[in-house]
């Protein structure tokens, strides 16, 4: 069965359009809090948020919703979403809910859900949520009520978590680090994580307004970032997205990082310290040169649909601990359960500290392939598999790029668009085979 809410990360979407409307999410959370009910008397669950001003219509719906099923709730405010995950645990909580829409503007927002061990939730248990919405409510009588209350210090908390994951007999002091959280969810916490590890701090979209989260600044858009650091004359940049899941670096050269270079680097910080790195993953997205170099590491490589979801769903197979995205998505499973921005962040400053070592250093051995990324639009009922020229193309592309290249076509899930991919360690040969392809599929 497929879900008809939710989608790869929670149910997301404008709001005032279905689903992200009042009515909706109360009964949403009435569903959440039945199925829950079903395996606990009185169960728990933690709501925390992003900055959208939408985030208090959401959070009173979500509220109503689960005490009128009979679940207690505790608001924890603005919150990264791993901080919603390490709280839940922590906490001992039935359920985790995050109000955030992750890196989109703020006219969007979404619900999303952590287990009471702070990791996502199976498709078994969203397509039971979405079974009991269609269901008719049982409202709560008046002494089986739930109760809401507010936890103190939730952000001081996750601060000290964060802390915890750099290593001890390390210090930030004498670094400058410029900090972007998009006007996001970290804005207070990011900059205080790095303060108290010793570094001295330049926050830049840490003065959210409402409206304007992801608005020019954050892992998204780092230009921003690139210029602070230059400006500041800092030794390191580090931007987040508005929930503080995903990150992008720059070094004091205002070269820009992205997260298949800082998943590489981590990796080559373990094995420097005779750690045993049994295998990576990565998705379809990931730079061929990361895959080479690993190999020639002799670590594993394995590649997931793209979606930090996925990634994660491919690590706990095969049981290791380092995977993500080159957006930014990068999970240290024996540090987090789930994707975590600062966390990744200072694994990576831990690394060039230990080591004395600039980012540039730190990744001289690995020079990522240029890759070209082409958007083809086709009409809404042209199957792009049955085209013989395309195929035909692409096994002739495949053939002279050999093992030096690599190609993705794969069709939007949002748009009738066509993405064609070619990565190549030659720049203009990637472009001129992308050009190629991307012809034969409208010609198609």
């Amino acid at each position: 069965m497929t879900q008809k809410y939710f989608g790869t990360d929670g149910i997301r979407g404008t709001v005032g359009q279905a689903p992200i409307t009042p009515d909706f999410v109360l009964r949403l959370a009435h569903a959440v809090g039945r199925v829950l009910k079903r395996t606990e008397e009185r169960p728990t669950v933690l709501i925390g948020k992003d900055t959208r001003i939408s985030g208090y219509m959401l959070e009173s719906a979500l509220e109503s919703g689960f005490n009128s099923a009979g679940v207690d709730v505790v608001l924890l405010g603005p919150l990264p979403t791993p901080g919603v995950a390490y709280l839940t645990r922590a906490q001992r909580a039935s359920l985790g809910v995050v109000i955030s829409a992750s890196h989109n503007a703020f006219p969007d927002n979404g619900i999303k859900f952590f287990s009471a061990q702070g990791t996502k939730l199976p498709d078994a248990w969203e397509l039971a949520v979405e079974a009991a919405l269609d269901e008719p409510p049982v409202w709560a009588d008046s002494a089986s009520l739930g109760k809401t209350r507010r936890l103190d210090d939730a952000a001081g908390r996750y601060i000290e978590f964060c802390k915890s994951t750099f290593s001890h007999d390390l210090t930030l002091r004498g670094l400058k680090v410029v900090v972007d959280a998009a006007h996001g969810a970290a804005y207070q916490i990011a900059p205080m994580v790095f303060h108290e590890l010793g570094a001295e701090v330049i926050a830049i979209g840490c003065t959210p307004d409402g409206v304007n989260i992801n608005d020019g600044v954050g892992a998204t858009h780092p230009a921003a970032l690139v210029q602070a650091v230059r400006a500041h004359r800092a030794d390191f940049g580090i931007a987040l997205d508005g929930d503080a899941d995903r990150l992008q670096m720059v070094d004091a050269d205002g070269r820009l990082y992205n997260g298949d270079e800082l998943l590489f680097l981590m990796v080559c910080e373990r094995m420097g310290r005779d750690e045993h790195v049994p295998g990576v993953v990565g998705t379809l997205m990931t730079n061929m040169a990361v895959e080479l170099a690993l190999q020639a590491r002799g670590v594993k490589f394995v590649r997931a649909k793209v979606g930090d979801r996925y990634v994660l769903e491919a690590l706990a197979q095969h049981h290791w601990m380092l995977g993500g995205e080159g957006s930014g998505h990068l999970l240290v499973l024996d540090k987090h359960t789930t994707g975590d921005g600062l966390v990744s962040a200072l694994q990576v400053l831990q690394t060039c500290v230990r080591t004395g070592q600039s980012l540039a250093q730190a990744l001289a051995d690995l020079v990522l392939f240029p890759q070209v990324l082409l958007n083809v639009r086709l009409p809404p009922d042209q199957d792009w598999k049955c085209n013989a020229l395309l195929a035909e193309e692409t096994r002739a592309v495949e053939a002279e790029l050999g093992g030096s290249g690599r190609i993705l076509i794969r069709a939007s899930g949002t748009e009738p668009l066509l993405r064609v991919m070619v990565e190549a360690r030659d720049a203009a040969q990637a472009r001129a085979c992308a050009e190629r392809l991307a012809d034969a599929a409208r010609r198609g």
